[in-house]
């Protein structure tokens, strides 16, 4: 898990942030993106790409993450900007707004997928990264707990549509909510299973 991690420092780099986003096949909700710069010492132990994980260890490795990383930083772009810049633009948004928010400016990125963060920055793209870079993967810890924590919220405001348990994703029940309530203003207007329902 620390292979391009070492690559980039046996290369003169200093603070290689790892980055990924949770949320881009959603109906509702943002999508949010997170950078993590881990110490060298850092135990991975079970960290992981965070869809192989339950939600209980994901939240105690988030807690973990947080308290023993060098640096974390959170990017949240809304469903409206989704719809205004679609959702691949979106993600890059988060993306640059999380690695912004690290505070301790990074000088390698390694990023989850195929695509660099649009900033003038070294980078990596990798495809497959939270299943095979530290910190990638804890940012899609990270960027997966504090989406899933802001949905539970969402579902406090429209009970109706079952946020609480899919987290804004095109379940046939979500869908079927959507058809019978119509969109709210989290839903992504622009996405098919939305878009018919806009009025």
């Amino acid at each position: 898990m620390w292979t391009y991690e070492k690559k980039a420092v046996s290369n003169g780099f200093l603070r290689v942030a790892g980055v990924d986003e949770a949320g881009r096949g959603p109906l509702a909700g943002p999508v949010v993106a997170a950078a993590v710069i881990l110490p060298a010492g850092f135990e991975v132990g079970e960290i992981t790409d965070s869809k192989k994980l339950t939600p209980k260890k994901r939240d105690r490795l988030y807690d973990y993450i947080r308290a023993e990383a060098t640096a974390v930083g959170v990017g949240i772009v809304d469903a409206e900007t989704i719809d205004a810049i679609n959702i691949l633009q979106a993600s890059l948004a988060a993306m640059r707004e999380a690695v912004t928010d690290l505070g301790d400016a990074p000088d390698f990125l390694l990023v989850d997928g195929k695509f660099e963060v649009p900033m003038p920055l070294a980078q990596e793209p990798l495809v497959k990264g939270d299943s095979r870079s530290a910190s990638i993967a804890s940012a899609s810890i990270v960027a997966k707990v504090v989406r899933d924590r802001m949905m539970a919220e969402y579902a406090q405001l429209y009970p109706e549509y079952g946020l609480a348990g899919h987290k804004g994703y095109p379940t046939k029940a979500h869908k079927e909510a959507i058809a019978t309530f119509g969109p709210t203003p989290i839903h992504r207007k622009t996405f098919r299973g939305v878009a018919e329902h806009v009025a």
